[in-house]
């Protein structure tokens, strides 16, 4: 018999590498995954706001479909400018801004007195300090209108108004309880950044500052400010790119008052069915994510060319307070007591009262947590013996379990192509792709998986309405977490055990589920648990995407907002603040570490 040709036995050669090691085409195919998931809806968002959207034929004087510069033009330079966008725009740069700047102040400073000074009880504060970071943003919206809310939009009055005392307008709802909402969500994020920096910083060069006779003042200025400006700048501006999107605190806080920004008007316009306007505010909070995402970065790249002098030998000595002891310590008790216990205990007190600030016997029920027969229309038992709740429940851990245990597998598999893909643009478009939901905030991100998926396209059937559009939406949103999980973990994993295991003859699939999953199964439990946290307290994504019928918690608590139940959709809040620490505390069980680790030490 003769021998194969050559061309046949490179053919055989090429389909037995293939099957020992099929990296390149997973990787092909995660990237054609990834860019169907990711890349395409935000591309439809920008079609759609260059194109007429059905209902709109006449005003654009266009065919569906076609070319149209209507919706800029509306947006940004026609007479209702100034009251559909300009102002929301100015309302969500300014809260934005002034939010972030009063987090930086208070969170920089306690972040010093943590880490730098002998503060009583910092190890203890350390923990506490940072629950707030672990809670839904509109755990706070929703404790702040349980106290203040007034009779300017009806319904049952907050505490404040139950002992008397009528707030105003600018105290019970807008731009003044909003910011102050959102520092209060922010300033744990600062404690965590700037104190682990602090905690980098060596402190002999400041020593050596001392001895040669330089004041306080001139140290901090020329030594401290300028190596812990990288940390600082990147706080704002996450802070900053987060706020632009944030859409569950003004929705609580402002929408009474027609308080609006760029995500509740994204989220009107697509209520109202103004898709082509949607898609204009959609594409505005995306641009300045990006932008603003961007500068982080190349600052961070711009950072690495000065090295904060630390490692062997480095220190951390801590000044003492001395007579400022008592006032830092009541200034952090006070921040503990405002971030955590207030709220909390003013959304647990409200679930046990018929009427808020009616501190009487008779006035003091359980009703809300479990009665039967509520004077209600849409609710008529109390929260937990209502099937409305636990379908609600059994939707979020379906729905937000499943996306999770996707995306920390995609992460992984993502790292492993990543790591071990030979060709170098490949692991570079898959390391680009699954980032770039990062850059996106999530009512952006919600608006363009809308876009795409509420109407057929291909063999692909409408998805809105169905669990399927929040389960996809949720795995591309968590994928920068999850991807850069795995890729962290393959990093640190060598290729020895592989190349044995390839040696002996098993196959990728094997390999993969016998050496690889069970070596790294740490990283996938955390790149499975961090989605699942965000996804249970998370609502941009599932406010646009989510039906009564899918219904998670988190959505389930705002429509009972809206019916202004307000205590039954505080004990949904609180149980959704409760699982959110209770999995963020298994996080650190499993990974040995805590967030605040870096503070205490």
């Amino acid at each position: 018999m003769s021998a194969p040709s050559l061309p046949m036995a490179r053919l055989r050669s090429s389909g037995a590498s293939l099957r020992s090691d099929p990296t390149r085409v997973v990787g092909l195919v995660l990237l054609a995954f990834f860019g169907w998931l990711i890349v395409a809806p935000l591309f439809m968002v920008f079609a759609d706001m260059l194109t007429t959207q059905p209902g709109d034929e006449a005003r654009t004087q266009t065919g569906t479909g076609a070319f149209t510069d209507y919706y800029l033009t509306r947006a940004f330079s026609s007479r209702m400018s100034q009251i559909i966008f300009y102002r929301p725009l100015m309302n969500t740069l300014t809260i934005a801004s002034v939010s972030t700047v009063l987090a930086l102040v208070i969170g920089t400073g306690v972040a010093w007195l943590l880490v730098r000074t002998d503060l009583m009880g910092r190890a203890w504060l350390s923990i506490g300090l940072i629950i707030p970071f672990m809670l839904p943003a509109w755990t706070f919206a929703l404790a702040w209108t349980t106290l203040f809310k007034n009779s300017t939009v009806g319904g049952q009055p907050g505490f404040v108004q139950g002992f008397g005392l009528q707030p105003p307008d600018w105290l019970a709802y807008g731009a003044v309880p909003t910011i102050v909402i959102m520092t209060i969500n922010n300033i744990p994020f600062v404690i965590l950044l700037v104190g682990n920096a602090l905690r980098k910083l060596d402190s002999q060069l400041e020593e050596a500052a001392r001895m040669l006779g330089a004041r306080s003042g001139l140290i901090s200025r020329r030594i401290v400010v300028p190596l812990m400006r990288p940390a600082v700048l990147s706080a704002s501006l996450l802070m900053f790119a987060d706020a632009i999107g944030e859409f569950s605190v003004p929705y609580v806080l402002g929408l009474p008052v027609q308080f609006e920004t760029l995500a509740t008007s994204l989220y009107r316009a697509i209520g109202t069915q103004q898709n082509g306007m949607a898609a204009v505010f959609a594409a505005v909070v995306m641009a300045i994510g990006v932008i603003t995402l961007s500068i982080d970065t190349w600052m961070m790249r711009e950072s690495r060319r000065y090295a904060i002098i630390g490692g062997k030998g480095a220190m951390a000595r801590r000044s003492r307070l001395g007579r400022a002891q008592i006032p830092a310590v009541t200034l952090a008790l006070t921040l503990f007591a405002v971030g955590v216990v207030l709220p909390l205990g003013t959304l647990l007190l409200s679930t046990i009262m018929h009427v808020p600030g009616r501190f009487t016997a008779e006035n003091f029920t359980f009703a809300y947590w479990v009665g039967r027969d509520l004077p209600t229309i849409a609710l008529r038992d109390g929260i937990l013996l209502s099937d409305v709740f636990w379908e609600a429940a059994w939707n979020s851990v379906r729905i937000v379990g499943l996306a999770s245990l996707a995306a920390g597998t995609l992460g992984l598999l993502v790292g492993y192509i990543v790591v071990r893909s030979p060709w170098r643009w490949l692991a570079m478009a898959l390391r680009q792709i699954t980032f770039f939901p990062y850059l996106v905030p999530g009512i952006a991100f919600a608006a363009a998986f809308l876009v795409l998926f509420a109407q057929p396209r291909g063999p692909i059937p409408a998805l809105y309405g169905t669990p399927w559009i929040l389960l996809l939406a949720l795995v591309a949103d968590q994928m920068p977490f999850a991807s850069r999980a795995g890729i962290s973990a393959m990093t640190q994993l060598g290729s020895d055990v592989e190349d044995a295991a390839r040696m002996v003859g098993a196959g990728w699939f094997q390999r993969m589920r016998s050496i690889i999953f069970p070596i790294q199964k740490g990283a996938l439990a955390v790149g499975v648990l961090m989605p699942f946290i965000s996804g249970i307290k998370g609502v941009s994504l599932f406010i646009m995407l989510a039906v009564p019928s899918t219904d998670v918690l988190t959505t389930f608590s705002l429509r009972l907002v809206d019916y202004d139940y307000t205590q039954a959709a505080n004990v949904v809040v609180l149980m959704i603040s409760l699982i959110a620490l209770g999995g963020t505390l298994l996080i650190n069980r499993i990974t040995g570490a805590s967030l605040a680790q870096g503070l205490e030490s």
